[in-house]
C-alpha cells in the first residue's frame, strides 16, 4: 500500500453535507486507484460496497461513522489523532492502515466493529494505533486481532480449524469481577476448585463457533508475577463459562517466557462457549485452598507392571469410604475422577477429553489430586510424579 494520503478536500459527488457530517444516500462509488477522503462524520444509509480504492478519515478532531448500513471499503486508511468512533460497523476487503490514534467501537455491543473480510489485513498497528473495541472478522481460519485499550495493544490470534464465519474480539484492562465498560461481570472468586487465582487484571472477549486455540501475552501490568509462587509452569488459560456461570480451566498446549513476561497457546476449545477468557493459577501449596486444608502427603507412581508403586495407594483414604479422589494435569484439566476410590489409578484417564488417548496412558509428569472424605468432612491435596 502507498504511504499515508492525506487528501485536503472532499469529492462531493452523490452525498450531501448536512450538521458536521457527510451524509450518504446513494452514488457514491471509489473507482480503482481512487482516494476519497473523510474530514468529518460519515452517516452511511445505503449501500456503500462498490469501492476499488482508498478510503481515508483524517483531521485532529474525534470523527464518526454512523448510519443504517455498513460502508464495505477496499482498502481503509485511519490518520485522526484524537480517534475514529464507530457507531456503524465498517467492513475491510483488503488493507488497513493504522497511520494515527485508535478505532473506537462500543465495548457493550459486539455487532459494531471494524470487520476484516476474507482477504482483509491490517498495517501499523502499535500501541498507539489500534482497534480499541471490537475487530471482527469474516470467512478467514487463522488471524490476529490488533485490539487493545486505551494505552496499549494486547492482540490476540486466533487459529481455528476451519473457516469462522463471524468472529470477534475486544480488549479489556479492566477487573472481571467489577467492569465499567459493560453490564456483565465475572467474579473471579467464582471458580472451579482447580483453579488457584484468576487474574482481575484483564480479560479478553472472544467468540467464535468454530473449534479454535488462541495466542495471548502477558506483561508487567497483567501483574501475574504479584500472585503467590507464580511460575510459569502455573499460569494457564482461564474462561467464564457459560454453561456453569463460573471460571473453568481451558489450558494450555503451549507457553514460554516467565511469571512477569510471556505468551501462552490454548488448548483448542470453542470460543463462544465463553463469556471471557484471562489467565489464571494452577492452585499451589500455599494458594488458600492448601493452607486450610492439609496433604496426605505426595506420591510417586511407576506403573510397568513390577509389582511396586504400580497404582495409587493414598494413606487414610480406607478411614472414610465415602469419599472421591480428583487428579489434574499441571493446566488445571482433570484426567481421572472416582468416588469411593480404592486404589483404581495406575496413570490412565476416565474423565475429560483425554478419554480418547485412554488406552495409551497419561504423559509422565507431575499432576496434583484432590481427595475428600465426607465422613471425616475433610479434603486434602498433593502432588503425583508419574514415571513412565
Amino acid at each position: 500500500m502507498n504511504p499515508p494520503l492525506y487528501i485536503p478536500f472532499l469529492l462531493l459527488f452523490g452525498f450531501t453535507q448536512a450538521q458536521n457530517a457527510l451524509y450518504n444516500s446513494g452514488n457514491i462509488r471509489i473507482h480503482p486507484n481512487g482516494n476519497l477522503g473523510f474530514h468529518t462524520n460519515l452517516i452511511n444509509d445505503t449501500a456503500f460496497d462498490q469501492n476499488d480504492g482508498l478510503a481515508g478519515f483524517y483531521g485532529n478532531a474525534t470523527l464518526q461513522v454512523e448510519g443504517s448500513i455498513s460502508p464495505i471499503f477496499n482498502d481503509a486508511e485511519f490518520m485522526v489523532s484524537n480517534d475514529i468512533f464507530l457507531q456503524n460497523s465498517v467492513n475491510v476487503q483488503n488493507n488497513v492502515n493504522f497511520v494515527e490514534g485508535n478505532v473506537l467501537s462500543p465495548l457493550n455491543d459486539q455487532t459494531i466493529n471494524l470487520n476484516f473480510t476474507s482477504n482483509g489485513f491490517f498495517t501499523g498497528e502499535n500501541d498507539a494505533n489500534k482497534v480499541t473495541g471490537f475487530a471482527a472478522i469474516t470467512d478467514r481460519q487463522f488471524f490476529s486481532f490488533p485490539v487493545g485499550d486505551e494505552n496499549q495493544l494486547r492482540p490476540l490470534m486466533l487459529d481455528s480449524q476451519s473457516d469462522t464465519p463471524l468472529a470477534f474480539c475486544a480488549y479489556f484492562f479492566e477487573n472481571p469481577s467489577n467492569p465499567i465498560s459493560i453490564a456483565e461481570s465475572y467474579n473471579v472468586e467464582e471458580k472451579v476448585r482447580d483453579i488457584g487465582t484468576v487474574n482481575n487484571k484483564e480479560f479478553w472477549i472472544v467468540q467464535s463457533d468454530v473449534p479454535a486455540t488462541v495466542t495471548v501475552s502477558w506483561n508487567q501490568r497483567s501483574a501475574l508475577g504479584a500472585i503467590p509462587n507464580t511460575t510459569l509452569d502455573a499460569i494457564i488459560l482461564v474462561g467464564w463459562s457459560k454453561q456453569s456461570n463460573q471460571w473453568v480451566a481451558i489450558g494450555n498446549s503451549a507457553q514460554s517466557g516467565d511469571e512477569n513476561q510471556g505468551f501462552l497457546t490454548s488448548q483448542t476449545f470453542v470460543p463462544s462457549d465463553y463469556e471471557a477468557i484471562t489467565f489464571g493459577t494452577v492452585p499451589l501449596p500455599t494458594d488458600t485452598f492448601a493452607v486450610n486444608n492439609p496433604t496426605l502427603g505426595n506420591y510417586f507412581l511407576s506403573p510397568n507392571g513390577d509389582g511396586t508403586n504400580d497404582f495409587l495407594v493414598i494413606e487414610g483414604m480406607s478411614e472414610s469410604p465415602n469419599n472421591a479422589l480428583r487428579i489434574f494435569n499441571r493446566f488445571g484439566q482433570k484426567v481421572f475422577e472416582k468416588i469411593n476410590y480404592v486404589d483404581e489409578f495406575s496413570g490412565f484417564t476416565n474423565s475429560g477429553s483425554f478419554l480418547l488417548n485412554k488406552d495409551i496412558g497419561l504423559p509422565e509428569g507431575i499432576y496434583y489430586y484432590l481427595a475428600t472424605l465426607d465422613d471425616l468432612n475433610l479434603e486434602y491435596q498433593g502432588f503425583i510424579f508419574l514415571d513412565r
